[in-house]
């Protein structure tokens, strides 16, 4: 099996493992890197539908995921003052 066959596989792996997350952050985190595998798997396939799908999906997952994080800092300080 050649290697670029492999980052697919792995890719498709990253998918289906977000969809068995249960929390947020993990799904996402999981989500960025299944858009790297991807996006590397269609320019080395030369897919390039799959490479632009990832390469626009790349950024709502990253800008999501530093959402999350930066609301998780606001509850956790939200927490320590008693609201």
């Amino acid at each position: 099996m050649p290697w670029v066959d492999m980052v697919g596989y792995a890719a498709a792996l990253a998918v289906l493992g977000s969809f068995c997350m249960t929390t947020l952050v993990p799904l996402r985190i999981l989500a960025v890197v299944s858009n790297l595998l991807f996006g590397a798997y269609g320019m080395m396939a030369h897919l390039y539908p799959v490479f632009v799908l990832h390469s626009i999906l790349l950024p709502i997952n990253l800008f999501k995921l530093a959402r999350l994080q930066l609301f998780a800092g606001v509850d956790a300080q939200a927490d320590s003052n008693g609201a």
